[in-house]
């Protein structure tokens, strides 16, 4: 980032060494290029310098500050709410400390407004992911709303998302290798989004204190591994549909297991409701196999196949208003034929639409890392690929137009031919295939912490959550010491957004004495 003020130049590198030259008139902060093996870090952290004539370590620009790890902005509004950014420059591996390249995270401070002043314990949001972003405020409502009732919310972009470097589809182009790449993004799993958090929080909650966490989904799963190598640093946890398997190894394998019949049964209520539709998506497999190339371009300049239809199911079958937004795409699905004799089209309408529905142009991280997020020192081999190979007789979707059965949608399932089919992917084909052999990876649990855990701990657990199955919130409830469930079929992977006052306030009871225990 760089910015002028009056005379004064402010430039931002990437790389964390830093030190302080006092010559007559000025300070000279220089970020100094870290020597390393990797081609990477040669290739792609320059020094950069910034200078400033003051005698501190800080400068204020009008109603913003600056220091060398840590810039906060002015307070401005939306409808209800009052905000400001943060952004840190964090190591980007923690374990080499000063000698590690940097990035910058950033982090959203939000109020209702008028609370700006008022001493209000802090409660750190971990978005669902991996790879995504958190929310943006456009007003007081929703979840965002009933958190500042009571508190103080930091939304974090993890690290690769939204401001914090992000890793999109066009600045990972500029990592030369696919080894490279996968060095480079395998510091962006939970165990690193809980040191960042670690740093942020001894900057900006006073004194250094605990703060509270609400993770949801992905962000369940960094509550975790916060609880198991950081709990000093919580006061309370909160968790909505994203409680992990708790194993050995890779546990990718037990998620998607358990996750088949929750997928199978929202296609089958989807089908109930929208019974039209069957002969719709049939139609559509049978006009993409018999297309040249077993499929048709898609807008980008991926292509469409049967399987990658089937990859609706991700958006459309899981979270609330996913079964008329598929339905809605569907029913748009062919041009009309406005010239007699004409051939039958998919319309464009529908292709964009699907490119759309999946949005791996924007979030790629999600592709990426999908499966690692699983993995402690084993390798996923595309779990999900061998998991659905294992039930192809229910998901071969020509083998179920040839049988006149409703063809099933797949689940939040990342598969190797993805990499061929969709254009977004294809430049990061090679790094996907090493991420998903590579065995090597760090610890992200410790049962014996979370058995000795005293921290309160309450999780919202959805019954037929098809993205991160009940079964294995149960069993984890079993490992983490003082955690509590609460049980519901009344919404899906989506609550904390479709329910989000009843949602949080049955979480915050369970902990402060308002819900029974039994």
């Amino acid at each position: 980032m760089r910015g002028a003020v009056g005379s004064l130049l402010v430039t931002f590198s990437l790389t964390c060494s830093f030190t302080i030259i006092k010559p007559q008139q000025a300070q000279l902060f220089h970020f100094s290029r870290i020597s390393s093996s990797s081609s990477l870090l040669q290739s792609h952290f320059t020094p950069i310098k910034f200078y400033y004539s003051s005698q501190t370590t800080s400068i204020t620009m009008g109603a913003s500050k600056v220091s060398p790890d840590h810039f906060t902005g002015a307070w401005y509004s939306v409808p209800g709410l009052r905000l400001r950014d943060h952004r840190f420059t964090v190591p980007l591996d923690y374990s080499l400390a000063q000698q590690s390249p940097c990035i910058t995270v950033f982090a959203r401070e939000v109020v209702a407004a008028g609370k700006e002043d008022q001493q209000l314990p802090y409660l750190l949001y971990l978005q669902g992911g991996p790879g995504f972003e958190s929310p943006r405020p456009t007003e007081a409502s929703g979840w965002i709303s009933k958190a500042c009732e009571d508190y103080r919310l930091v939304l974090l972009d993890q690290r690769g998302t939204g401001l914090s470097t992000p890793l999109t589809t066009s600045s990972m182009l500029q990592v030369k290798s696919a080894q490279d790449l996968v060095d480079y993004i395998k510091h962006f799993r939970a165990d690193n989004i809980v040191k960042d958090a670690e740093f942020i929080r001894k900057r900006i909650v006073p004194g250094g204190g605990p703060w509270s966490i609400l993770g949801q989904s992905f962000g369940g799963f960094c509550a975790v591994t916060y609880l198991s190598y950081a709990p000093h640093g919580l006061s309370k946890v909160l968790m909505t549909g994203g409680t992990p398997p708790l194993g050995d190894g890779c546990t990718a394998d037990a998620n998607y297991r358990t996750c088949i019949k929750p997928i199978l049964l929202q296609n089958e209520k989807y089908y109930k409701r929208f019974p039209e539709d069957i002969k719709i998506v049939q139609d559509i497999v049978q006009h993409l196999a018999e297309s040249e190339g077993g499929g048709v371009p898609l807008p980008s300049g991926g292509i469409l196949t049967p399987k990658g239809l089937q990859l609706l199911g991700l958006s459309g079958l899981g979270a609330s208003t996913g079964f008329e937004r598929l339905h809605y795409m569907l029913e748009r699905a062919w041009d009309p034929v406005l010239v007699p004799g004409a051939q039958q089209r998919i319309s464009y309408f529908f292709l964009n639409s699907f490119e759309k529905f999946l949005s791996f142009d924007t979030n790629p991280l999600y592709a990426l890392l999908h499966e690692a997020i699983y993995c402690q020192g084993s390798s996923s081999r595309w779990s999900a690929h061998r998991i659905r190979a294992e039930n192809e007789d229910k998901f071969d979707a020509i083998k179920a137009v040839r049988e006149g059965r409703p063809v099933m949608f797949t689940g939040e399932m990342i598969f190797p031919w993805m990499f061929d089919e969709l254009n977004a992917l294809k430049p990061f084909k090679e790094a996907a295939h090493l991420l998903a052999e590579k065995e090597d990876w760090p610890p992200l649990y410790d049962i014996d912490t979370l058995k000795n855990n005293k921290v309160p701990v309450a999780a919202a657990a959805y019954y037929e959550d098809m993205f991160v199955n009940f079964q294995l919130a149960i069993e984890a409830e079993s490992k983490i010491a003082g955690m509590r469930l609460f049980v519901t079929n009344e919404y899906m992977h989506s609550g904390l957004r479709d329910g989000p006052v009843h949602i949080l306030e049955q979480l915050m009871g369970m902990l402060n004495g308002k819900k029974p225990l039994f």
